[in-house]
């Protein structure tokens, strides 16, 4: 269905999330830190970027930064994952550029919907 890019720094998230939107039938790719993240970004081209806030080396608000001034990556949509739930937060993620915001812990099974719904509506 689509490529979808994973950028989160907790390997059992980023399996859960391969593991459950692969079943649904998109092809994922994983980053483990910002940084890679938007290397594999550029590169790849997903249709789609699921993405942790709180991470080591360059955390999502500087990921957005950066997914927003490059050409490569700008119309790329972006759903935010946080285990920090706090309506600032979602609020700054969305001002930042995200489309979506979703707490941790968080059900994989709506995710993929919200994903799917996404990629729709494109």
């Amino acid at each position: 269905m689509a490529r979808v890019l994973v950028i989160d720094d907790e390997p059992d998230v980023r399996w859960l999330l391969r593991v459950n939107l692969e079943q649904a039938g998109h092809e994922v790719i994983v980053a483990e830190d910002g940084l890679r993240g938007i290397a594999v970004a550029q590169k790849q081209r997903p249709e789609i970027i699921v993405l942790d806030l709180m991470m080591p080396v360059m955390d999502g608000y500087g990921v957005l930064a950066e997914l927003a001034k490059d050409p490569r990556t700008v119309d790329v949509p972006v759903v935010v994952l946080s285990a920090k739930a706090i309506p600032e937060e979602a609020d700054r993620a969305m001002g930042a550029g995200a489309v979506r915001f979703l707490e941790k812990p968080f059900d994989p099974d709506e995710l993929t919907e919200e994903l799917n719904a996404l990629l729709e509506g494109r």
